[in-house]
C-alpha cells in the first residue's frame, strides 16, 4: 500500500524497503511568500487527484549547500512539507517520531542523508521529518505596529502548524497521534526546549529528545538590532513595507555579508567567536519564556525529556572553520571576558586539561557553554520540577587517516538513525563504519525507538538531585565508558549560566 489520504487529498509513495513505505514532500502549510510572507503559517490548500510525493519538497532560503542535499533556488515556495515513512501497518497505532533538523536557524533541511527515516521506520515507528523557514524568513524580527501581523519566531510557528498536521493525518499512516515524540539535534534540539515552554505547542506532544541544544535566546532588542544591520546590508528600511520589498534571496546575502562582518571583527564581542544571527525570541507571547526558567517552573512536567550531547561538540565548528581561532592566553581571556564567565572557570578547564593546547582549552570551554552544559541544566530543571528525564553523552572517537575522529558536534544523529553507509556522511564519522559502529548504532535506534514507545529510552532516569544519577555513555567500547565529563560540571555550578544571546 503506496497510496494515503490526508485531509488535503491523496497522496502516494514508494517502498522505500521490503517493510517500510516512504511519503515525500507533503504540504503541512501553504507557501510562506507574498501576501503570507513574514505571518503565521496559513493552511496548505486541497488538491484532486493523488498527489506524486516520491521527492523531497524544495528547502527554505538559504545559502548553505550541504553534502547529499538538496540546494535553495529563488522562486522556490512549496518549503512548508512533511516527509514520512511508515511500515504501513494495516489499521496499527505505531508512535510516532518527528524530527525538527538544526543548522543554526540558518540552514539545513530536512533531505540530509543522515535523517532518512527507514531505519527508525523498521525499528516500529512512524517517522515525519519536516521542514520550516529559516533565517530572517523564520527568525528575523519585523517591527510593526500590530505585532500579531508580523509575528517573532515564525519557525517555530512553522513547526507547531507542522504537529497540528501530524495529529490531524498521521492516523492514516499508521501512527498514533496520542503517542507523539519530538527529536531534534542543535537548533532543532533547542526548538524542542522551546516548544516544550509555548502554550501553542501544548498537547501536540507527549515525549521530547534533544541532542546537543543549543542555549541562546535573543530578547526583543537583540532581535531588533539585528533587524536593523540586516536591513542596512540589504539597502532597505527596516521597516515591515521595506523588508517585504526585500527578495527572500538578498535577505539570505545580506545575512551573509553582517556574519562575515562579525567574523573578520575581533572587537565584536561574542558574535565573533561563532556569528549566529538567529534564535529564538523571548517575545512574551510565541514565546513567553526561556526554557530554563519555563522548565524550572514545572511547564512541560508532563513530557518525557531525553538529552543527550557530544563530549567534544565544539571541535567541529573548528574543523569546519566556522568558529574563531582561539590560540594565545590573551585570546582566551578577552573570549572569556566577552562571555561574562565566572572567574576560575576557564582556569579550571586548563587544570582538567593539563596538557591541552590554548585552542582545545577554548573548543572544550565554548562547546559546553553553547551545548554540554545548557544539556545538563534542561535535563536538571525538568527533573526538579517533577518531569521524567533521561541524559546521555556519545563519546564515540575513532582514529582514521586524517587523525582522530572526535566525539563531536552531529556525529551522533547518523547512529541513532541508523544511517552509517552514506558516502556523504564519512566525514562526520571518520570514514566506512566498522562493525563496533554498527552495533552503536543499532543499540542508538533501540533506544529512541523504546523511548518512543514506552518513554524508557534503557537506563535509570535522572534524580532531582543532580543530572549525574544515570547516564548513558554511548561509545563503541567494550563495557561502561568513563564519564569524562563529570570532570568540569563542578566548574559550572556555581554560574549565572547565560540563558540569552548577545
Amino acid at each position: 500500500m503506496n497510496t494515503f489520504m490526508t485531509k488535503n487529498g491523496s497522496v502516494q509513495g514508494f517502498r522505500a524497503s521490503a517493510d517500510v513505505v516512504a511519503v515525500l514532500g507533503i504540504p503541512y502549510a501553504a507557501p510562506p511568500f507574498g501576501a503570507n510572507r513574514f505571518r503565521e503559517p496559513a493552511p496548505a490548500p486541497a488538491w484532486s487527484g493523488v498527489r506524486d510525493c516520491t521527492a523531497f519538497g524544495p528547502v527554505a532560503p538559504q545559502s548553505a549547500e550541504l553534502p547529499g542535499a538538496p540546494v535553495w533556488s529563488p522562486g522556490d515556495e512549496d518549503i512548508l512539507t512533511v516527509n514520512i515513512w511508515t511500515p504501513a501497518v494495516e489499521g496499527g497505532r505505531l508512535p510516532v517520531l518527528v524530527w525538527i533538523h538544526g543548522g543554526a536557524y540558518t540552514f539545513g533541511s530536512s533531505a540530509q542523508p543522515d535523517f532518512d527515516g527507514t531505519v527508525l521506520a523498521g525499528a516500529g515507528l512512524v517517522v515525519v521529518t519536516l521542514n520550516y523557514r529559516l533565517g530572517f524568513e523564520g527568525f528575523g524580527h519585523v517591527p510593526a505596529a500590530d505585532a500579531a501581523a508580523h509575528p517573532d519566531n515564525r519557525g517555530l510557528l512553522d513547526q507547531v502548524a507542522a504537529l497540528r498536521w501530524v495529529r490531524e493525518n498521521i492516523a492514516a499512516f499508521g501512527g498514533d497521534p496520542d503517542s507523539v515524540t519530538v527529536a531534534g539535534q542543535s537548533s532543532g534540539a533547542a526548538s524542542i526546549a522551546c516548544l516544550m515552554v509555548m502554550d501553542r505547542a501544548r498537547g501536540l506532544f507527549h515525549r521530547a529528545i534533544a541532542h546537543s541544544a543549543a542555549s541562546p535566546c535573543h530578547t526583543p532588542e537583540t532581535a531588533a538590532a539585528t533587524t536593523r544591520e540586516i536591513a542596512e546590508a540589504a539597502g532597505c528600511p527596516a521597516t515591515p513595507e521595506g523588508l517585504a520589498s526585500a527578495t527572500p534571496q538578498a535577505l539570505v546575502t545580506a545575512s551573509d555579508t553582517v556574519v562575515d562582518a562579525y567574523r573578520r571583527d575581533p572587537a565584536s564581542g561574542p558574535r565573533h567567536y561563532d556569528p549566529v544571527l538567529y534564535a529564538p525570541v523571548l517575545d512574551g507571547d510565541v514565546l513567553p519564556t526561556d526554557p530554563l526558567t519555563g522548565m524550572a517552573s514545572g511547564a512541560a512536567r508532563d513530557v518525557d525529556l531525553l538529552v543527550c550531547h557530544t563530549t567534544e561538540e565544539y571541535w567541529l565548528l573548528d574543523a569546519v572553520g566556522s568558529s574563531a581561532k582561539v590560540t594565545t592566553d590573551e585570546q582566551l581571556g578577552v573570549f572569556a571576558e566577552d562571555f561574562h564567565l565566572p572567574d576560575g572557570l576557564v582556569a579550571g578547564y586548563r587544570a582538567a586539561m593539563p596538557h591541552a593546547p590554548v585552542l582545545d582549552v577554548y573548543l572544550a570551554v565554548f562547546g559546553d557553554l553553547l551545548f554540554g552544559e545548557y544539556s545538563n541544566r534542561l535535563v536538571e530543571h525538568h527533573a526538579r520540577a517533577g518531569g521524567r528525564a533521561f541524559l546521555a553523552r556519545f563519546d564515540r572517537r575513532r582514529t582514521g587517516p586524517s587523525g582522530v575522529v572526535r566525539a563531536w558536534h552531529c556525529a551522533d544523529i547518523p547512529f541513532a538513525f541508523g544511517n552509517l553507509d552514506t558516502d556523504c556522511l564519512a566525514f562526520l564519522i571518520g570514514g566506512a563504519p566498522t562493525p563496533a559502529d554498527h552495533g552503536l548504532a543499532r543499540r542508538m535506534v533501540r533506544a529512541w525507538a523504546d523511548f518512543a514507545a514506552t518513554g524508557d529510552p534503557g537506563w535509570p532516569s535522572v534524580g532531582d538531585a543532580t543530572a549525574q544519577a544515570g547516564i548513558r555513555i554511548w561509545s563503541t567500547e567494550d563495557g561502561p565508558a568513563e564519564d569524562t565529563a563529570a570532570a568540569v560540571r563542578a566548574l559550572w555550578a556555581e554560574a549565572d549560566f547565560p540563558v540569552l544571546g548577545p
